[in-house]
């Protein structure tokens, strides 16, 4: 099953792209939200994908991420000779800069303890890639190997007291390696290191804005659709709508949206996203599916499990409606790329962190083609579709939402009466942060209920309850996160209205693990 919008071998982009070869460092999204905060495309894919991929018409440049491995390890992982003869420039991050140095016959010595942490580079040139950039400027060090010889054609760009080839170049092939990371907040100039990369040498000229990704995503739906129909899942989340009005955008009524009430909503929710959609001219079709949904689920406690049959309920209902509407070719979703990242290994085969509901627990045969125009794209450029679109602020601003929706925050087998519990909880979080002003200060906040009983004492008699979980985080776009430190007096009366208001609840705890190593959602 292939998405319209993947990259593949006949799409060949006409944007301006730098390519970033992913060697598993857990910096390598980073790079990519540098590179997109300099208005330029750019696309991560694996280290050993084949050349023919992405030798896009416009490609500027590719970047070598770091990674955990060694070069000196038998099954080291190394990228095809070809990137180097693409005749664009190339710059390798830490474990790229070692490669570069092993592919062109450089020395390398493993260190006898591993660097790690900050240290203070000396610029011997600031002719391109640390032009303008200040000299002894803090950088972030995280290598166990170093480079003590350089290839032939190479010369020292900076060094660091135990480093002496912190950065190097070979300025005719324009290959380029750095033995920091620039693209941690740690590297104080490590901003202006990537700009100088993307502009001073790759040639890029800025100009991937949220227009541009408008009018090229609207051709690209009407060249793909024609005269075809499709099918949207709208939740009335951010992704979804971006999506829906995207799509509508490029085909018009030929977009047909289904809002599917799974019975795993928040309070309310359902009679909120048909009077927020009311105004919009697109053809709504709602379908209550809430008891299907959970007698599937009846029994069911592995969160994989969930995903799976909430992915399978949600096509087979779109499969259903489909049929009910002629000509129906398309499936449009609002995937996003932190739900391609997290649900695809870029590190040949390891273990799932957790299947999306829009990239895991799909068939492996439908009827219908998928559209995910926003699929290469973060969650905040998703909102700033938005708003060029004319989205409201009460849709853009919308804390992000998960597809199997309260069914993973439920861990352990999910009820009627659990749900109840759980939406009566998340109403009176939600509402206390609106009410303080700290909603749009979090980027999701919401409640879990846990599969232990706590006792308690209420008035002059033993309980033995249920425990709520509080979670609230800040990001940028979901990558990673800090736990919020939110007020304790907003706390107190958080918990004290879901202990004394939701019956059934006797204890509510706080999370303050943040992304990595916890993930923002519990299942």
């Amino acid at each position: 099953m292939k998405s319209v919008n993947s990259p593949d071998k006949k799409r060949k982009r006409q944007e301006e792209t730098i390519i970033i070869l992913d060697f598993g460092s857990q910096y390598t999204q980073l790079i990519a939200r540098r590179i997109r905060e300099n208005k330029v495309f750019c696309e991560i894919i694996p280290f050993n994908q084949k050349v023919e991929t992405y030798r896009y018409k416009n490609l500027k440049g590719i970047i070598l991420s770091g990674g955990p491995s060694s070069v000196f390890d038998p099954n080291a992982p190394f990228c095809e000779p070809k990137v180097f003869k693409l005749g664009v420039p190339v710059l390798g991050i830490c474990y790229g800069l070692q490669l570069i140095g092993k592919l062109f016959g450089g020395e390398l010595e493993r260190s006898k303890k591993r660097e790690y942490g900050k240290a203070i580079i000396k610029i011997n040139n600031r002719e391109d890639l640390f032009s303008e950039v200040k000299d002894q400027t803090p950088v972030w060090m995280s290598h166990g190997d170093h480079l003590s010889g350089l290839p032939k054609g190479f010369e020292v760009l900076a060094h660091t007291e135990n480093i002496p080839f912190a950065a190097i170049r070979d300025k005719e092939k324009k290959i380029f390696g750095l033995q920091f990371h620039p693209e941690v907040v740690h590297t104080q100039e490590g901003k202006k290191i990537i700009h100088n990369f993307i502009f001073h040498i790759c040639k890029c000229e800025g100009t991937w804005t949220a227009e541009s990704f408008i009018e090229s995503s609207v051709s690209l739906i009407k060249d793909k659709v024609k005269n075809g129909k499709v099918i949207l899942g709208l939740s009335g989340g951010v992704d979804s709508s971006v999506c829906a009005m995207l799509v509508h955008k490029a085909i018009g009524k030929q977009l047909n949206c289904i809002f599917v009430d799974n019975g795993l909503l928040r309070k309310n929710e359902a009679q909120e996203v048909i009077s927020a959609f009311s105004d919009f001219d697109l053809n709504l079709i709602c379908v209550d599916a809430s008891k299907r949904f959970l007698d599937e689920l009846k029994g069911v406690t592995d969160p994989e499990e969930k995903r799976k049959i909430i992915g399978k309920a949600f096509i087979d209902v779109f499969e259903e409606e489909a049929k009910k509407i002629k000509d129906v070719e398309f499936l449009a979703q609002g995937t996003l790329y932190p739900d391609v990242i997290e649900s695809t290994s870029f590190k040949g085969p390891s273990a799932t962190i957790k299947s999306h509901h829009n990239v895991g627990g799909l068939p492996e045969e439908m009827n219908l083609k998928l559209i995910e125009p926003l699929r290469e794209l973060f969650k905040d450029e998703v909102r700033e579709i938005g708003r060029r679109l004319k989205l409201p602020e009460k849709i853009i601003g919308r804390h992000p939402f998960p597809g199997p929706g309260l069914a993973v925050r439920i861990l352990g087998e999910v009820t009627s009466d659990r749900l109840f519990i759980l939406r009566e909880a998340d109403a009176i979080f939600i509402r206390e942060l609106k009410e303080s002003n700290l909603y749009d200060k979090i980027w999701q906040a919401f409640c879990v209920l846990l599969p232990v009983l706590s006792v308690g004492v209420m008035g002059d008699e033993r309980t033995y309850e249920n425990v709520i979980a509080l979670r609230a985080v800040t990001s940028v776009d979901g990558m990673t996160a800090d736990w919020a430190k939110l007020p304790y007096e907003t706390l107190e009366r958080i918990s004290n209205r879901i202990i004394n208001e939701v019956k059934g609840v006797n204890r509510v705890v706080f999370d303050v693990s943040s992304k990595p190593p916890a993930t923002i959602e519990w299942e």
